[in-house]
């Protein structure tokens, strides 16, 4: 007979996030750049390798970015970073195990994710005053990526959105109930890698992608680069994600450890 560790983890979470947006709003709203910020920095990195790979070797770009993108997500993780996709889990089984009152997560949720793309964008402007962005094309990887998913219709990114959340969070979960360091990285880096190489939906990663695209002068090559069309897209990845991560993965781990004492997580 055991409690489950996931509950245990889950309430934590909710306490400690809802307490620090209780109290200070703006620490919250930091940590939730820094969310932003790391997958940015991690994104920006990864589209110049994978130009480089690319010059060597048509489509070995492809392999690449995905390795060093995951990297933002052990950031997070690490670094106590408060990320949108992660809290759509967090904050969905907090309110079905009673945790957190709903309406005051889906506020944190929000609020979590306007600072996300603020950290984004911040990231976006600094990496776009450095040599390598100067750089750019329209045929650049970063490029390929943006147009690439701005020109998916509504349904097809809500399926996409899904997928990606669902791996996002196999992350997160996985982090939370493994002990070694060394094989919480390795679990994470291995969902991260599947759905980027897929080139699944993932709300923040497109804040980090959309955002280095804003600030250069590619952005006016890209014809469904436009604000209307931007803001359709984040709309219904926001969607997709929570229905992945938050009733799929969220939801239902807190329905298989509620009232469960030996087969749990």
């Amino acid at each position: 007979m055991s409690e489950s560790l996931f509950i245990s983890k889950i309430e934590y979470a909710c306490y400690k996030k809802e307490e620090l947006f209780n109290r200070s709003k703006a620490k919250y709203a930091i940590r939730s750049m820094f969310a932003g910020a790391f997958l940015t920095l991690s994104t920006a990195a990864g589209v110049i390798v994978a130009d480089l790979m690319n010059g060597f070797a048509s489509g070995t770009g492809r392999f690449v970015f995905p390795f060093i993108f995951a990297w933002g997500l052990v950031y997070i993780l690490f670094l106590n970073a408060e990320l949108t996709t992660s809290n759509m889990m967090y904050l969905t089984a907090g309110t079905f195990l009673k945790k957190i009152n709903w309406k005051k997560a889906l506020l944190i949720l929000l609020y979590c994710t306007f600072f996300n793309l603020v950290g984004a964008l911040f990231i976006g402007f600094i990496f776009n005053q450095t040599s390598e962005f100067t750089h750019l094309t329209s045929k650049s990887f970063l490029a390929g990526i943006a147009e690439h998913k701005l020109s998916r219709p509504n349904q097809l990114v809500i399926f996409e959105g899904i997928v990606a959340n669902i791996f996002v969070n196999i992350a997160i979960l996985s982090y939370l109930l493994l002990k070694n360091s060394t094989a919480k990285i390795l679990i994470v880096i291995s969902a991260i890698y599947m759905f980027v190489f897929l080139t699944n939906e993932h709300l923040a990663a497109n804040f980090a992608s959309f955002s280095l695209v804003a600030f250069n002068k590619i952005a006016g090559q890209i014809e469904v680069f436009n604000l209307l069309n931007i803001f359709r897209h984040f709309s219904v990845t926001f969607l997709a994600n929570w229905i992945g991560g938050g009733l799929l993965i969220g939801l239902s781990y807190a329905f298989l450890n509620k009232d469960e004492t030996t087969y749990v997580d």
